[in-house]
């Protein structure tokens, strides 16, 4: 793989630590500002709404921009981000932040991935995406569980003024191994919206926020469910974290690795399994050996659809990616704030912290749905193309 990926890699890991780490800090945000749990909850809600809008929009603005040098202002917009909710003297004002650092997360992958495909041969891309959401992955194994327990110990505060250091890590990795790749000329922001008259890059994109989405109306509100359900005390939050992330780690390099042979065989498999494990997991909660296993096996199936979803959708959009495959990403994290939101209105109801669970079961059952009926089209266009070109054979054989 070529090392800029590492780079891409890096920034990514710097992304998905601000992303995640909140999860794992809701009860200290929430207590510092003096406002609910689900009310805390709308860091990650707003997070994911600013990355749904901000994918679109920061991608168009930057189509003519070089990819290193959007790149990199992207990582200034993260930066920014995390400053501002470092030093939040109040909750509107940390949401902005997270807003704020938010406008770099699709873009940067939805570019990043592009960037990512355009460095291998074609029977690589799918690896090389999943190589570059290692990054992303690895969080967190490291950046969520240490922020986690920085935030603990120290302060959430201080984790969010390291987490602006890792974007400048990542904007220095950037600057020094990703090459300048020349802007492709006939990009324009009309060929790349012509891409979604395809009804196949919507159905990848509704997969995508059902699929991931139902990962996130579980791990959300991890922290409570673990401490009031499963009977974890605050630090084991921290490992806890390190499990998902793990699982994380291992479901993209699979799913990676396996979307390269048999793409929507592995949707299949990975969605299915997903479904079974979220509901199952209203019941292991209550048991701290099965709650441990079951996060695991939540984080590693979630993340095995993510290099299939982005890979279909650059197969779907072959001639104008960019704009696609940072939609995607920013379907991706609509399905986060979907999730989180439902799981917020199970949790005001007065319904126990697992019920969010069956929220992520009844949303990757939907997306196991749309697979199906995506890769059904799919065939039929394939055969009606076939039956198309025959009489056209058999006329030139004559």
């Amino acid at each position: 793989m070529p090392l800029a990926l590492l780079a891409l890699a890096i920034g990514a890991f710097g992304i998905g630590t601000t992303e995640f780490v909140i999860m794992g800090l809701l009860p200290e945000v929430a207590g510092d500002f003096g406002v609910s749990i689900p009310t805390a909850g709308w860091l990650v809600t707003g997070y994911a709404l600013g990355v749904m809008l901000g994918a679109p929009i920061m991608t168009a603005l930057g189509t003519r921009v070089p990819r290193k040098r959007m790149l990199m202002l992207l990582m200034g917009f993260f930066i920014a981000g995390n400053l501002i909710s470092a030093i939040a003297p109040v909750f509107g004002v940390m949401l902005i932040g997270r807003v704020v650092a938010s406008l770099a997360h699709g873009a940067f992958f939805g570019i990043g991935a592009v960037v990512a495909a355009d460095l291998v041969a074609p029977d690589r891309k799918a690896g090389a995406i999943a190589m570059m959401f290692t990054g992303l992955t690895v969080a967190n194994v490291v950046g969520v569980p240490l922020g986690t327990f920085v935030g603990q110990q120290i302060g959430w505060r201080v984790t969010f003024a390291i987490v602006a250091l890792l974007g400048v890590a990542g904007l220095a990795g950037i600057a020094k191994l990703v090459p300048n790749l020349p802007t492709p000329e006939d990009v324009n922001l009309r060929r790349e919206l012509a891409a979604f008259k395809n009804i196949q890059v919507w159905l990848a994109n509704g997969m995508t926020v059902l699929g991931f989405g139902a990962v996130f109306a579980a791990i959300t509100y991890i922290a409570p469910m673990m401490t009031e359900i499963g009977g974890f005390a605050d630090g084991s939050i921290t490992w806890l974290l390190v499990l998902l992330g793990l699982g994380m780690v291992v479901g993209n390099l699979v799913g990676g690795k396996f979307a390269d042979r048999a793409l929507m065989p592995m949707l299949y498999i990975s969605l299915s399994a997903l479904t079974i494990a979220l509901a199952l997991f209203t019941v292991t909660a209550q048991v701290k050996v099965l709650a441990a296993i079951t996060i695991f096996v939540i984080g590693a199936l979630g993340f095995a659809s993510v290099p299939s979803l982005q890979k279909r959708v650059l197969d779907q959009a072959p001639e104008a990616p960019t704009l696609a495959s940072a939609v995607n990403i920013g379907a991706f994290n609509l399905g986060n704030a979907l999730a989180a939101w439902l799981g917020g209105l199970t949790l005001s109801a007065g319904l126990a912290y697992t019920a969010p669970n069956w929220v992520g079961a009844g949303l990757a059952a939907s997306a196991l749905v749309l697979a199906l009926v995506s890769a059904a089209l799919e065939r039929r266009e394939t055969g009606a193309a076939a039956a198309v070109s025959e009489p056209v054979l058999v006329s030139a054989a004559r």
